[in-house]
């Protein structure tokens, strides 16, 4: 019986063992080490995030919004998704909000030639999957072409997502309206993700201004640029904040998930 015993323990231990061993200590790329990582990927683990911002006015949020929720966001899904956390790439393509103090502009030839070497250098890293989460709406072109382009060369399947845009109907089912740059459903995420960047007190509605059919102001003269007339001011309700960041987070998910489900069964 003790001999019976102690080959059961045996054979229920050793799965478990192996399995603790192939847990990640990390998933940001920027933490783990070369021979961890090495065990990992792409055998373990094939998927990589990559957030890209920049840094502009975000009225009464961080200037570096557009990097931060990405970031959050992709550490989250990282975890959900069995997959690695690249390093974010902070600057980008700011256009209209470069005339307000702190922010940071990086011309599109030099964006896409930067975001183009991560991108191939993720690719050579043994990556399958590259999901890009965008923070910044001016990035996205050059994004696409730029996975495009590594895709076809090396063979990594590619997405590239912008969260605002893919969860627009979600900010209309927490809020009853739209959002906006800096509005209701950008500062929801910060609020949610890094609470201590928001700051209410120097918040007046007076700031906001929304975007008009046939009217383009350079610069522009708002940092909470909303999409409909009166509509998406922020409201800095932090019940409704984590709700909506909650829901915004299974959206992505559902949505890589299912990219990867499609890449799968076409054979790609």
């Amino acid at each position: 019986m003790k001999i019976k015993y102690w080959i059961a323990s045996i054979v229920f231990i050793f799965p478990a063992t192996l399995y603790s061993q192939h847990q990640p200590a990390t998933r940001d790329m920027s933490a783990i080490n070369w021979i961890d990582f090495n065990r990992l990927v792409p055998g373990e683990i094939d998927t990589v995030i990559l957030p890209v911002g920049t840094l502009e006015a975000h009225g009464v949020v961080n200037n570096g919004a557009d990097s931060t929720v990405p970031d959050a966001m992709a550490r989250e899904l990282a975890e959900r998704l069995n997959a690695m956390h690249a390093p974010v790439i902070p600057y980008g393509v700011t256009t209209s909000l470069t005339a307000f103090v702190g922010g940071l502009r990086i011309s599109p030839d030099v964006f896409k030639a930067y975001a183009e070497e991560v991108v191939a250098g993720l690719a050579k890293n043994g990556f399958k999957n590259l999901v890009v989460l965008n923070g910044h709406g001016p990035n996205f072109q050059f994004l696409e072409k730029v996975c495009a382009s590594v895709s076809e060369k090396t063979g990594i399947r590619t997405v590239v997502l912008n969260w605002w845009d893919l969860t627009a109907d979600i900010t209309k089912e927490v809020y009853g309206q739209e959002g906006g740059h800096a509005g209701i459903n950008e500062t929801a995420a910060v609020q949610a993700t890094n609470p201590e960047y928001v700051r209410v007190e120097n918040y007046q509605k007076e700031m906001a201004w929304w975007r008009q059919q046939g009217l383009t102001a350079y610069p522009y003269p708002s940092s909470i640029i909303l999409y409909k007339a009166e509509e998406g001011y922020p409201d800095f309700d932090e019940t409704r904040a984590r709700e909506f960041y909650s829901r915004v987070l299974d959206r992505l998910e559902d949505l890589i998930r299912t990219t990867i489900e499609k890449w799968d069964l076409a054979g790609l």
